[in-house]
């Protein structure tokens, strides 16, 4: 299951990314680059709360619906941001390795982790 949802979001991604370069009048995905990441973000945003509140009020193919609009704006949102799928299965990876399962992390434990990440970039960058 694991591997379908991977190979799912990895063609997902090809797909946001190609996109990228076509006509925004006739691809929304193209006009989301255009306009940015706080659109991108937006988008993201509604998409969640649609389907929280269609979850919340028992509409099981709507929130099924909402989640795969969901899942598409935040691929479009992390080819925006230059972030892979492998970037955050890698991340899951990593918790499921700590905590035996893909635990969400406490708010201290992520900001702790984006200081690491943002040292190792830095790091990465001062040597390139």
């Amino acid at each position: 299951m694991i591997d379908v949802m991977n190979d799912s979001l990895d063609r997902l991604y090809a797909s946001v990314a190609a996109a990228r370069e076509r006509d925004p009048s006739t691809s929304r995905t193209a006009k989301l680059f255009r306009d940015g990441v706080q659109k991108m973000a937006k988008k993201l945003i509604e998409e969640s709360i649609e389907a929280g509140l269609d979850a919340v009020q028992g509409k099981r193919e709507a929130t099924i619906l909402e989640s795969a609009d969901m899942l598409y704006h935040l691929a479009v949102l992390w080819a925006g941001c230059g972030i892979t799928p492998a970037e955050v299965v890698g991340e899951i990876e990593r918790r499921e390795r700590i905590y035996g399962i893909a635990e969400k992390l406490s708010k201290e434990a992520r900001e702790a982790q984006a200081r690491r990440m943002a040292g190792a970039g830095a790091r990465r960058s001062a040597a390139g």
